[in-house]
Parts: C-alpha cells; structure tokens; sequence
C-alpha cells in the first residue's frame, strides 16, 4: 500500500493570497502534494506537514477537523527564517470508515517517515490522535520517551474495550501506558493545572515514576522546560494548554495556561531537540478563531518549532568526548558519586544515570537532560529528584 493512499492531495488555491505569496514566504519555499504524490527519499526533505481530518473523539470540540486547512492559510504567508527550509506538504489525512482505521493510517504514515528520517509534524485533528502516533514506535520497536503539553492528564475512561484501539482525546493516556508491547520509557507532562487533575491520577503518576509539572512550574521561566523537551522522542501539544485569550479556538479553553510566546519557547525548544523524531499540534477549532488569530499563533509555533530544528546543536549522543566535560558529586551519606556532563557546544546539561548490574548489555549508563540546579542540588550532596525517578525504571 502507498503513502499517497492515506491521503488527498492539496488545492494551493485556498490558501494562497490573490496576489501571490512573496519569494521569501513559505508557501514558495515549500513543496505539495497536489497531483501526484512526491517522492519522499533522497534525504530531499527534513520534515512533512500532515494533516488529520478526523474529530470523531475529539471531546467537547467538534469541528478541529478542519484545523489543518486554516492552519495553512497563516503559516505559509510566514517568511522563511534564517535557515533553508526543506518541508513537504502531504495534505490531509482523509477520516477512515472508523476511528481505528484513522489511527491506522497516522500510524503507518508516521512510521515510514521516521524511517526516511523526516519528521512528521502532525496537524490535528482530536489528540486521540497522539495513540496512532506512539504506535509508530511500536512498529519501529524504538523505546519511546513521551512529552505532552496538557492542562490536564487525559485518563478518564473511555468505556471501549480493552483490546480495541478506539480512544477518546481525554483517554487516550490509558491506552499509551496499557499498551502491549510497552514501548513507553518516559512520560512527561508539561502543563498540568492541579484543578483540572484527579488526584488519584497525580498518584498514579508518581507510582510510575513518571514527570509532571505544574504550569505554576514555568510562570517565572520558561526555559527550565527545555531539558524536558529536551528528553522526547516525540510530542504532543494540546492548544488548550494555551489561556484562551492567546488562543480562543478551542471547544475547551480556559482562562489560565501558557502565554502564546511561552507556546512559541515550547515548540522552538522541542525543535532543537536532537533526539525527537515526530510532533503533534492537536485541538485547533477554526470555528472559534475570531480574525484567525489561533490559526496565526499555531502557524508561529510550527514556525519556531522549524527554526530549532535548523539550530540543533546536534550535541547527542555525546561524541566526540573532547566536546564535553565532565563533572562529579559526591553525596553526603557516602553512597557514591554522580556523573554530570556538559556540553561546551551548547552549555546544555545531561546526568549519567547508571543501568543496574546486568541490565544493559551494551551501555552502561542512561543520560538524561538536565539543568545546572540539578548539579548544584548534587554538588550539595542531594540526589536530584530526577536522577532517582530515572534509576527506578531503569530496574
């Protein structure tokens, strides 16, 4: 089966501005699938725009499925930035006779540009939709490290069975951490308002040794967001995590959340991630955007998350090792010393986290971004938090 299958390909018409877009716009500097469907390897294109017609178990949000279709109108009137740009446009994702047989599609489209090294920038679409994202990584059988900008944790039941796909976008957490094979290493929630969170679930949460910040977290500074960003494979960014005076087109917004330019931060930090391998902007309503100004503020994101990409510092993995130093703590109880490594390309942070005896044949620690405060607490002679999350799942 084909890629161009999963697919209807663009009409440039509607969203092209009467006179044209300029030569220094992105809708001239990108490619679309408009008639036949483009070859995708030759290493010719770093990332694709996908679209997902689907909102079938979008709650409280019916009409995000067209979200990809005013999302094109504001992002390619964007002027490239400093870099040159190598993005195709695939068009939409067309809705499956069922959910799961939309998610079947995202998966497979998802997997086979990872696997020509593109990344897939989803746009949504319900963010049940994550689902068929993470199952590509089952069919890469890549151990996967997953960040979610949420307000909230969507657990809730959904009421399907256990062994069906279907979801819901305020469920489809239960079906990424139940999933068998587990793929799942990390979860990270970036976000959380505590109103919005059964505490039951904060329990779960901790149990699994999973991250979740509270948006309180990053109301002073963003940045301290970046070594979680940093630590993903893939992301899921939900607009509601976004206050509703920055981004109204919602079914669920809320007054509180991140500000449109800390949106911007998140995305242009996830950019210059060099592990991360798929992104997803799920919720957009064009049916609530008074003047357009969500779909501009997601084409901005889109945007910043493209200019991070083309600032990797490409610092991981850590080679060569006269790029790095490399510092030790030594705890107050005796127990032992940490290992902390800095990278002088980037002044980025990373902790060893070392694999308990006999678990990995071939390594013998795991790095985890960090910050500087975590040295510090370690320099103190404190184990930061994040170290011994780490080394639980290790076990």
């Amino acid at each position: 089966m084909s890629l161009s299958d999963f697919f209807s390909p663009l009409i440039p018409e509607k969203f092209t501005p009467k006179q044209g877009f300029y030569t220094s716009q992105l809708g001239l500097k990108a490619s679309f699938y408009t008639e036949k469907f483009p070859e995708l390897g030759d290493e010719e294109y770093d990332m694709a725009i996908v679209g997902v017609k689907d909102d079938r178990a979008a709650v409280n949000n019916n009409g995000c499925s067209l979200g990809p279709d005013y999302f094109r109108e504001q992002f390619y009137l964007l002027n490239e930035g400093a870099f040159s740009s190598r993005i195709i446009d695939l068009g939409n994702i067309k809705a499956g006779e069922s959910i799961p047989d939309t998610y079947i599609a995202l998966k497979t489209v998802v997997t086979e540009l990872i696997k020509l090294n593109i990344i897939p920038v989803i746009i949504g679409g319900g963010q049940d939709l994550t689902y068929a994202q993470y199952m590509a990584y089952e069919s890469l059988e890549q151990k996967v490290d997953l960040v979610v900008v949420d307000n909230k944790f969507d657990l809730e039941d959904d009421g399907h069975d256990e062994n069906s796909i279907a979801t819901r976008s305020d469920s489809y957490l239960n079906k990424i951490f139940l999933h068998q094979p587990n793929y799942l290493f990390n979860f990270s929630n970036v976000g959380y308002q505590t109103y919005f969170v059964n505490q039951d679930s904060l329990k779960v949460m901790n149990k699994l040794y999973f991250d979740v910040h509270r948006l309180g977290e990053f109301s002073t500074e963003i940045s301290s967001v970046e070594p979680v960003m940093r630590n993903a494979n893939m992301v899921s960014f939900d607009l509601s995590a976004i206050r509703s005076s920055d981004a109204s087109a919602n079914g669920n917004a809320n007054p509180n959340g991140f500000y449109g330019e800390q949106a911007c931060k998140i995305a242009h930090y996830a950019g210059l991630n060099d592990k991360l391998t798929s992104i997803g902007f799920y919720e957009f309503n064009p049916a609530f955007d008074d003047s357009s100004q969500t779909a501009m503020l997601l084409a901005q994101m889109v945007w910043y998350f493209i200019d991070g990409f083309y600032n990797r510092k490409k610092d991981f993995p850590l080679n060569p090792k006269s790029q790095y130093l490399i510092y030790r703590a030594s705890l107050k109880d005796g127990s032992g010393e940490m290992l902390f490594v800095k990278s002088k390309k980037s002044d980025r942070w990373w902790m060893q986290v070392p694999y308990p005896t006999g678990m990995s044949k071939n390594e013998r620690y795991h790095l985890v971004p960090c910050r500087y405060e975590d040295y510090m607490v370690a320099v103190n002679g404190e184990m930061p938090d994040l170290w011994w999350r780490t080394y639980q799942k290790l076990l």
